[in-house]
């Protein structure tokens, strides 16, 4: 089986082609600190060839939602130390994905502060979950350029706190409806200066952002999470292909480790934009290490890899409720179903306690 086959990801040698996606599970503490349930939550998934962590908060500036982790304060970073520690004790690899949500946030979790993003754009049609129950989004405030400036030094200095950490590199949110993607997309990004009007201003950040967290770290411990045709967020393009295919291309520039490239839910249709696979359509161009991500089954996970675009594929629900899942693929042995109503906050439940296969 392709999955269970091992792989190279920069310099890390991973034992299988299993990845586990980011998931945010909002269980950190007030502080944005994780604990011991976040030690026994990741270390659990250690038959991963990878962890990818949830996201994590670049700066108090960049938080969206209540009990998120950071990644910028002394106590913060000791705390995911624990954690790549007990990881790496059980001989598993884990990367940090790094966030700044942007506008996708609630001045209720951010100290009375209203959000930030490119241009000043609320989300529509929807609420943001905050720490007092559901509310209307807020209408964003536009960054200035010094700011932007400093948000770039953010991602770098987070970047370095994640290697401090332990952690074996960083991964870049550029996608979801997050800040980068903000920058990225038509519909959130109305600038009229270096960062906004057309398609190569629009990418400006994503790739300062990047070129900066290789400068931090080095290439080799760098990646980054791309959404193309995903609208979450109110993220929507006039022309995705012609978007990606730039981005890609200065990319391809860049010396990092991998892209991982999220395929679109069907649960969001946009009608004019291509029907064809992401994976398909994107990947050829990509020079990169390519992870393919989102909705994948073991049958549909092999299939990709013998396709051959794709080199990896990462799992997020599955390895949520079933943290021996290589096991699991390998013996096709039936899967726990995840308890959405958990995924979420909380506590042990929905969290740590979905079970094991039982030794043969």
């Amino acid at each position: 089986m392709k999955l269970l086959e091992p792989a190279q990801i920069g310099t890390l040698r991973v034992k299988n082609r299993m990845v586990m996606s980011a998931m945010t599970r909002s269980r950190a503490d007030q502080n944005g600190v994780v604990g011991d349930l976040q030690v026994q939550y990741y270390t659990q998934r250690v038959s991963a060839g990878l962890i990818i962590t949830e996201a994590i908060n670049i700066s108090p500036d960049a938080i969206g939602s209540p009990l998120t982790p950071g990644l910028f304060t002394p106590a913060q970073i000791e705390a995911w130390q624990k954690v790549t520690t007990a990881v790496h004790e059980q001989g598993g690899l884990i990367i940090a994905q790094l966030w700044h949500t942007g506008r996708a946030g609630h001045s209720t979790d951010r100290k009375g502060v209203l959000p930030v993003a490119p241009s000043a754009v609320a989300i529509t049609g929807a609420q943001h979950f905050t720490s007092q129950g559901p509310k209307d989004y807020e209408t964003p405030r536009a960054l200035d350029l010094d700011e932007i400036e400093q948000i770039i030094t953010d991602y770098g200095q987070a970047a370095r706190n994640a290697l401090t950490a332990g952690f074996d590199g960083v991964e870049l949110h550029a996608a979801n409806g997050y800040l980068p993607n903000q920058f990225l997309a038509d519909s959130t990004n109305r600038r009229t200066d270096q960062y906004g009007g057309n398609i190569a201003n629009k990418a400006r950040f994503i790739l300062e952002v990047m070129q900066e967290l290789i400068r931090a770290v080095g290439g080799d411990k760098v990646g980054i999470k791309l959404s193309p045709f995903h609208p979450y967020g109110g993220i929507l393009f006039d022309d995705p292909v012609a978007t990606f295919a730039y981005l890609i291309e200065q990319l391809n520039q860049l010396d990092f480790a991998y892209v991982e490239l999220m395929k679109r839910s069907p649960l969001f249709p946009v009608p004019h934009y291509p029907t064809e696979d992401e994976i398909d359509l994107f990947g050829p161009q990509i020079t990169h290490t390519l992870i393919a991500n989102s909705g994948y089954d073991k049958a549909s996970g092999e299939a990709e890899l013998t396709k051959g675009i794709a080199k990896l594929i990462s799992y997020g629900t599955l390895f949520l409720a079933n943290p021996d899942l290589p096991r699991r693929f390998e013996l096709d042995a039936p899967l726990n179903q995840p308890d959405r109503a958990t995924m979420f906050g909380g506590g042990e439940q929905g969290y740590v306690d979905y079970p094991f296969l039982t030794a043969h």
